[in-house]
């Protein structure tokens, strides 16, 4: 029998992208252990060959079961412990080849397992279990060629160190026995392996390995490596512009670019410390922090040519390239096969205009490959994804171009017309897999159904020239797919808001149904009072596109009671906020166990569905679709009349601390009490890619008339304010110029600044606190 792998390995890191508030919501529903949630969680295991895959479940208290399914025939078989399914044992890992991804580890689980420590190195290294929040509890010091046996639970993360802190491996624990071999730090080669060659992206050598280059100020020092001459060239650039990064060589060495660009001095702002943990007086913090407006490095590519034995630079058209928005000097380059050509993006600022362009190595003529162009933006995060078809000369990638984000197919030469490969009122979300041996894209989409909820992410597939469409996932809910190791076959467990999760298992090719391996249980769940979130559905502001969002009640909800009404608001352009698939929400609904009806939904303004309803957000962030939402939850109360429109509030952090402060300054006829949390509330005083992405570049009036500190004389209603004196996503004086301003005006309004605290203040002890008083105090609601 094949052995598996057991272990995940991953280094990651979670910036906070677009101003977005990171506040965990995304966990199944947890209660008592009489009132839980069954089969709703599975991590499956494959067999290397694909002939099987396992997994256990929770299926009562303190009861679990052992699954095996037969991939070919959808057999299934329970047992009662690991030991018992006969399946092969893990093979060990080397510490010195794992790879590192950067993304967020798996939720925690309460499920036990162990992991196997080897320490072949010669020092002690130190093992620490990772908490949820980031800190690390050390276990145990291994010493040379010592071994240790851990407990822990499945998922949890368990990070291995030498004495002096420097990091060997990251691992996340998985259901069975792990042996890990401890014989050097993660992506590098263990001790006595042969040295590797250096590769030419990241020393500058050349692929025939004849050349070396590097950048020095504003020279290129050339290296015959045959020859040991070394020459200084002095390419075409300003004198106080420098090389930047390493050579992108030609695949036939005989040509390669650099980044060059004039040095550009990047804005910082000071953060006050007040009361650092080590020391009685404040410190002051100096961060990177650019904002709208501010100069940008423009980066061009400089490129040299060997033409009779010397490398020549070659002068090229900056026409397309000129004002690009970037936040680095540093360029990213491609080049073809045959060498004749590279390629790269151009964002043009303002965010009207992407590019991917093709210089041509001989003349230095500059041609796009790919243009999209927008009257309002383009949104090109969205639209980065690209797969390279060398074989054929074409380009996969998306575009808006039709009003909706779909997959197309670019001649590269430019011979050919773009072909798009599907089409409709639905939206391409993420690449799940390009096999070019059968020229098959397999992708994530929403919007496919008419009667189905537009968010919901089905699985679809088509062919690179435009044919066999097929949507392979079919449950009214939303989709996560996990494809087996070859991806023959696919795990599709799908779930709503209102609907525990079912899993299934399908082939890839055609979506066959093999089995349904779990279906989630809620019978205790539900005995024990608890109820799932209503969904609902209205027109917004035009009568005629729909609105959709959820209602959250309390667990002992009365039908006869009058329940004041909280929003949870978060309306960043970057994305959709409202739950789609079955989780907790939990602070929404602790907040309705308060005695609230929460309520949120997703207003025009925000993405996926369809470039007019993005487009409402274009230089009128202060919009945040508050026309769709104030007409959504009027409509709702219309048949629910124990929801109190005499008694609303909002609340918000980030953009949703913007848009919460918002409603008491331009719908206080329908809000009555905001909170607002570390609010980007002047879009000027925010981070720079964020902002002029939705808001445009030049700066121009827009920014004012969407300016909280501006319109601060407008509040009517009660208003507090949160603010982590700390935050390094949102500039905290952001908030501070909005008090001032309403100190001004004289208004009355309450302000919670939270010491030590950074991003999402409100999610802390004390501000948590601050916000649930003070709705309560406010908006009155029966407890």
């Amino acid at each position: 029998m094949k052995p598996y792998v057991w272990l995940m390995v991953m280094a990651w890191s979670l910036p906070c992208l677009g101003g977005s508030l990171l506040i965990s919501e995304d966990q199944p529903p947890q209660t008592s252990p009489e009132a839980k949630i069954y089969r709703d969680r599975i991590s499956p295991t494959w067999l290397t060959d694909e002939s099987a895959l396992w997994y256990r479940v929770e299926v009562a208290p303190k009861k679990e079961e052992y699954i095996r399914i037969e991939a070919a025939t959808g057999r299934r078989s329970v047992h009662k412990d690991f030991k018992s399914m006969n399946l092969p044992g893990p093979a060990e890992i080397r510490t010195s080849t794992l790879t590192t991804s950067r993304r967020k580890g798996p939720a925690e689980s309460e499920i036990s397992c162990h992991l196997e420590f080897k320490n072949q190195l010669d020092e002690p290294v130190k093992l620490a279990w990772v908490k949820a929040e980031g800190e690390s509890i050390p276990y145990a010091v291994i010493e040379p060629n010592a071994s240790h046996t851990q407990h822990t639970y499945q998922t949890h993360q368990w990070i291995i160190t030498k004495q002096n802190g420097d990091q060997i491996a990251t691992i996340y624990a998985e259901p069975a026995t792990s042996r890990i071999l401890i014989d050097g730090p993660s992506g590098k080669a263990p001790r006595n392996s042969p040295p590797k060659r250096p590769r030419s992206s990241a020393q500058g050598f050349s692929p025939d390995g004849k050349w070396c280059a590097r950048g020095s100020g504003n020279q290129v020092i050339l290296t015959n490596r045959q020859m040991q001459d070394e020459v200084r060239i002095s390419p075409p650039i300003p004198a106080d512009a420098k090389i930047f990064g390493t050579a992108s060589w030609s695949p036939n060495s005989e040509a390669f670019v650099f980044s060059s660009a004039i040095p550009v001095k990047v804005r910082q702002i000071s953060i006050v410390e007040t009361s650092p943990k080590d020391q009685l007086q404040p410190k002051v913090r100096q961060l990177n922090y650019a904002k709208p407006g501010d100069e940008l490095d423009q980066p061009v590519p400089v490129l040299f040519r060997l033409e009779n034995g010397s490398f020549q630079p070659v002068v090229l058209d900056s026409t397309l390239f000129t004002n690009q928005f970037t936040s680095s000097p540093l360029m990213n380059f491609q080049w073809s096969e045959d060498g004749r050509e590279f390629y790269f993006d151009f964002n043009q600022r303002g965010h009207q205009c992407y590019r991917i362009l093709a210089v041509d190595v001989k003349t230095g003529q500059v041609r796009p490959v790919v243009e999209e162009v927008s009257q309002t933006f383009v949104d090109y995060r969205n639209l980065s994804w690209r797969h390279w078809l060398p074989k054929t000369n074409e380009l996969l990638c998306k575009s808006e171009r039709d009003g909706w984000s779909h997959l197309w197919k670019f001649d590269v030469s430019g011979q050919k017309s773009p072909q798009q490969l599907a089409s409709g009122p639905w939206v391409v979300r993420d690449i799940q897999r390009v096999d070019e041996a059968s020229q098959t894209i397999w992708f994530t989409a929403n919007g496919l159904r008419p009667e189905e909820d537009p968010y919901h992410l089905h699985l679809c597939k088509v062919s690179f020239d435009g044919t066999g469409f097929q949507q392979l996932t079919q449950g009214d809910g939303t989709h996560e797919i996990q494809f087996s190791p070859q991806s023959t076959y696919f795990v599709d467990t799908w779930s709503r808001i209102d609907h525990p999760p079912v899993v299934e298992l399908r082939k890839s090719a055609d979506s066959q149904l093999i089995c349904e391996m779990e279906r989630a249980d809620a019978t205790a769940y539900l005995a024990a009072g608890h109820a799932f979130p209503e969904r609902f559905v209205a027109t917004g502001r035009d009568e005629k596109t729909n609105i959709y969002g959820v209602i959250f009640k309390p667990t002992k909800f009365d039908p006869a009671k009058k329940y004041p009404v909280l929003e949870n608001i978060y309306a960043g352009p970057h994305g959709a906020f409202a739950p789609k698939r079955f989780v907790a929400a939990r602070q929404m609904q602790s907040f309705a166990d308060l005695g609230f009806i929460v309520v949120q939904a997703d207003g025009m303004g925000t993405n996926y569905r369809g470039k007019a309803f993005h487009d409402v957000a274009w230089k009128n962030l202060k919009d945040s679709g508050f026309p769709d939402r104030i007409r959504w939850i009027e409509a709702a109360a219309t048949t629910r009349p124990w929801m109190d429109l005499t008694r609303v509030g909002i609340y918000g952090g980030s953009a949703g601390g913007q848009s919460a402060m918002r409603a008491l300054l331009d719908y206080s006829d329908f809000y009555h009490v905001a909170v607002a949390d570390c609010g980007c509330h002047d879009n000027r005083m925010d981070k720079i890619w964020w902002n002029e992405l939705w808001m445009g570049w030049p700066v121009d009036e827009s920014y004012a008339a969407s300016s909280n500190a501006v319109d601060a004389h407008k509040l009517k209603g009660k208003l507090l304010l949160i603010v982590g004196e700390l935050d390094s996503n949102v500039d905290p004086a952001s908030t501070m110029q909005v008090v001032a301003a309403l100190q001004k005006a004289g208004k009355s309004f309450d302000f919670q600044p939270i010491i030590n605290a950074n991003h999402g203040a409100a999610e802390t002890p004390a501000g948590s606190r601050a916000r649930k008083e003070f709705l309560i105090r406010h908006l009155k609601p029966e407890l």
